[in-house]
This record gives C-alpha cells, structure tokens and sequence, in this order.
C-alpha cells in the first residue's frame, strides 16, 4: 500500500509515524502526556494516515481523500483542544457540538469500510438504526431511541464511545507494541526465532512441523496477528514441512494451528492482553502468570500433534549444519527485548515504558551485526511497518465505538447477558457454547481483537453471573475470540496456510481445526476449574496442571489417530 503513494504523501506519512513514535517515547519516559493527548493524537493520525494510505479507487476521487483527511482534523482536533469544556456541558452541547459529532462518527465507518472491508458499515449501520429507532424494536431488547445528532454525540463524546476502550487500550499500549515488533524485526531477530528452533528440533520426528509451533510461539506473541504470523512464518516452515514429506493441508494447517497460539503467550499476547487488563482493572502482570500455562499446553497440544502425525508417517528433518548451542551462543542477545519487557512489566513499570525500553534494546542490539543496524533510515521504515501494522486495528475505532457505545446507550449491555443466561438455560457448558458461536460470528468480519473487546462486553456478565470470576470470564471469551482464524466456513489464518503450501483450502482448514483443539478445551478448563486461573492453594494449582498436562497428552494421541490401522488413518487426515 505504501509503495503506491506519491513522494509527497511517502514524506507525510513518514514524518506522522516517526512523530508518533517520538511522541510515545517522550509520554513514556520523560514526560507522562494526559490520556485524553494519547488518545487524541492516536486516533487523529489513524484517521489522517488511513484516508491517505487507502486511497479512492480513482485518480480524481482523491480529491474526496483529502477533504475526509481535513474533516478529520477538523472533528478530532475538536474533541482533543475542547475535551474539558465539553464534558463540563455534557447534555447541553451545541450545535457545532453536535455537527462536529456526526462528522467523526460518519468518518468513523468510511474508514472501517475502507481499511477493514464492507461489513463494519453493516455492523455501524444496524447499530446507528437499532440506536436511534429503538422504541421499535421487538420489546426484549426495545428502548427509548434519540435523535441521529443526539445518538452521534453521546458515541463521540463518552467515554464508552469512539475515544473510548478501544482507543485508551489502542493508544496506550497496543500501537506501542505493535512498533516494537517492527523494530524487533528489523534488528534481525526474527530470523533467530526460526534458526534457533531450526537447530534444536528440526532432525527430530516432524521436525519442520515442531519448528513451525516453537517458532510461531516466539514470533506470535509481538506480532499481534495469527495471520500476520502465519504468512510470515509460514513462508519459510509450510515449504519446509512440505520438503520433509507432510501433506500440503497438513502443513498448510499446523502453521496457523501454532499460529494463533501466539496471541496467547506473555510477555505481549497480541493485543488482547491489555484490553483484558483496562477492562478488568487488574494489573496487566496478573494477567500475563495466568495466562502463561493455558499458553504453554496450547503449543504444547499442537506440539504433541505434529509429534504423532508425523511418526506415524515416519517423517523425519534434516540436521542443520550448526547446532542450536552454536545459534544460542552467537545470538542470545536477540531475546534480550523481550526479556527487558517481561522483567519492567513483572517489576511494576506501565506497559508503554517497558515497550519504549523493548525498542531502545532493538536498536542496541540492532549494531552487534554490520547487516542489521538500525540507523537513521532502518528506523523511519520500522516506524513506518509499525504504524501501517497498527491501522488495520486502529481502523475500526470507529465502528467499536458506536457499537459499544449503542450497547451502553440503550442498555443492551445487561439485556443481552440476559438472554444469554435464558437461552443455555442457565446452564454454563451451554452458555460457553453459545458464547464460542457469537464470537465465531462475529470474527468472520472483524479483526479478533475488535471479537474479543465487543463479544467481552455483553458475555462477561452472563458469564460472571453464573459464578465464574471476572479474569476467568475474560479469558473464556478472549481464547473463543481467536477461533474464527482456524474455524470454517471463514477461516482467514488457515486459507493464508492453504496458500501458501498450494493446498485445498478446506481441507487445510478442517485440518487447523483439529490441530487447535485445545483452543476449544480451554475455555471450558477456565470456567470449570479455577486452579486454570492459579485461583486455589498451590496443592490444587499443580494438582491441575498435572492432571490437564497429562489429559492434553492423551486427548493428542487419541486425535491423532495413531493408534488406529494405518490405512484407516491415511483415510481420516
């Protein structure tokens, strides 16, 4: 997309993705910025840099590009230089008020449209008619409804509307982030996650495979996508695994199978990790040790899967030609960012401070090789991958906005936990169910972590009020979240697989399916069993843990098949 600019507009948005990484880093480190900036400046450039990167089908629309680009200067420099005056008049606003309200919100949708795809502008639509025509709807979710202006105003202003979670979880952390794995990447690490596993594992039973799940742990976690870790990885593991003899779908599968395991593992988990945390108050150092172990037997499932599938072919890799202690010996550093990050985040220091520390650590180590140093130029096209990375989730601000705002606004928030509850009967294995459909739904047109935020929003009290706490609540949605990327019939993570490896992408995409069984397990181990979320004596924790690891292992072999003829077997992959 950016090679398509013009010179001028390369020159813009360059000079908006490095001010925004100076901005943070200064907020972060020397001069903490009020929350209202951080949001404000996020989601000013999102828009700016989202109308100028995803242009107008036509040369002479881009005149329309512009004016949307002005609009949205105008609307969100409102809000940011009047946020004070605003609130003080909160239900007396002004006309210009109001005009400047239905100017973001609208820009809000053209940009979902644009970045995300045409199903945010279904999405927004529904939730602007349900908003302002609510007294017509049926009588168990009807409301009062409003006027358009005055609909718009409430979701551009309050604080559970367009400058809300999303963007305070957005600009506070996630951007953050999302630079520090372009950075991380430029500075050669990448390649050291693929080699070290390479080395260790990859002439064992499926080694290619084994070497796509280590390596797809250690990249997914800062990637922040299953599909970006799938295309990424995956270029050079689904060939491999191919080489070693793995069937194209079953190579094309594991890949994203491991992929989505990253958004899981701490220290980063994507991005959901931090939306966990604003929503639940908890500090994100909590949520990263209970998240920890359901992470590990996730890659430790589709570990133990490879493992079967090829032994039971007699897959075997090829030895590298230096040793993992070599790779580990020469290039250790490059874990160092992540172990900066883990150890200020676990110390108490605030995310975006231990992300700024996680960047500098990149550049430093960056120099320790002549071919991968971070200068002047490197930095502006990391900042540049980083903030462009950033908007296919900054996008949807808008839309996330309006359809959170709508729930809070006509009270579907506790209406809906309602008929959740009515509907499993009150029962929870059926209200999991029901919940996993809805978010399965809902990610076939939205990025999971938009999923995981709205779907959290009205499952979690149902959830909550059958008895299951709060960060338990979360993680059974936020893992339920993540299954429309290896879940037919839209299966986006798994087709990137097909792909790639040249595969029947149904196939590929039954075989994800049954590689990340324990994406579906888990949200059933959080609900029923507390020790999942270390909550219980430390007796019942490792009791738990022992219990599910050896469950894991047999539910694997079981699945796998191995245990069966081998011509019948062959049948079933």
């Amino acid at each position: 997309m950016f090679e398509k600019l013009h010179k001028t507009e390369k020159l813009i948005f360059d000079i908006c993705a490095v001010s925004l990484v100076l901005f943070y880093a200064y907020s972060a480190i020397i001069q903490p910025a009020a929350t209202q900036y951080h949001r404000g400046i996020y989601v000013l450039l999102t828009y700016v840099l989202g109308f100028l990167l995803y242009q107008s089908a036509t040369r002479w629309m881009r005149v329309v590009d512009y004016v949307l680009i002005v609009l949205s200067i105008i609307s969100i420099g409102y809000w940011i230089t009047n946020f004070e005056v605003i609130n003080y008049r909160a239900g007396a606003e002004t006309e210009l008020d109001m005009t400047i309200a239905v100017i973001g919100v609208l820009l809000g949708v053209e940009l979902a449209r644009r970045v995300v795809g045409p199903i945010f502008v279904v999405l927004g639509s529904i939730m602007l008619l349900y908003g302002v025509y609510g007294d017509y709807a049926p009588d168990i979710i009807s409301h009062a409804g409003d006027t358009f202006p005055a609909l718009c105003t409430a979701i551009f202003y309050k604080s559970d509307g367009v400058f809300g979670i999303m963007a305070n979880v957005l600009a506070t952390y996630i951007v953050l982030f999302v630079i520090f794995g372009a950075f991380l990447e430029k500075c050669g690490a990448q390649r050291f996650f693929i080699d070290f596993p390479l080395a260790a594992v990859g002439h064992r039973i499926g080694g290619p495979g084994k070497v796509a799940v280590i390596a797809s742990g250690l990249f997914g976690s800062i990637s922040g996508s299953a599909i970006a870790n799938t295309v990424s990885t995956g270029s050079f593991t689904i060939p491999m695994m191919k080489k070693a003899g793995f069937k194209p779908h079953v190579a094309g599968a594991i890949e994203p199978a491991a992929s989505i395991g990253g958004m899981f593992l701490p220290p980063i988990m994507g991005a959901g990790g931090f939306i966990m945390a604003e929503l639940t108050g908890l500090p994100y150092s909590q949520i990263m040790l209970v998240a920890l172990f359901p992470a590990l037997m996730y890659f430790f499932s589709v570990y133990v899967m490879v493992h079967f599938e090829a032994k039971k072919y007699g897959l075997v890799g090829e030895r590298s030609a230096v040793s993992a202690w070599v790779i580990l010996r020469k290039e250790w550093f490059y874990i160092l960012p992540l172990v900066m990050i883990t150890i200020f985040m676990l110390s108490g220091y605030s995310p975006g401070y231990s992300a700024i520390l996680g960047v500098v650590t990149c550049i430093v180590i960056s120099w320790f090789r002549v071919d991968t140093r971070i200068g002047l130029r490197a930095a502006v096209e990391a900042s540049r991958a980083g903030v462009e990375n950033s908007l296919k989730i900054g996008a949807t601000v808008g839309v996330i906005g309006i359809i959170i705002g709508v729930f809070t606004y006509s009270g579907l928030v506790l209406t809906f936990a309602d008929i959740i509850i009515d509907l499993a009967n009150g029962q929870l294995f059926m209200t999991i169910v029901l919940i996993a459909l809805a978010s399965l739904v809902l990610g076939m047109g939205v990025p999971v972590t938009a999923a995981y935020l709205i779907t959290a929003v009205v499952a979690v009290p149902a959830l909550t009020h059958l008895g299951v706490n709060i960060l338990a609540a979360h993680m059974i949605v936020y893992w339920l979240s993540q299954d429309s990327n290896i879940t037919p019939p839209v299966c986006i993570a798994a087709f990137a697989g097909a792909t790639i490896a040249k595969a029947n992408m149904w196939k590929t995409a039954f075989t994800a399916f049954k590689f990340a069984k324990f994406l579906y397990l888990a949200p059933f181990l959080f609900g029923y069993v507390p020790a999942f979320t270390l909550n219980g004596s430390s007796r019942d924790i490792i009791i738990a843990f022992v219990l599910i690891l050896f469950a894991t292992f047999a539910y694997s072999w079981f699945l796998s098949g191995i245990w069966l003829p081998r011509k019948q077997a062959k049948k079933i992959v």
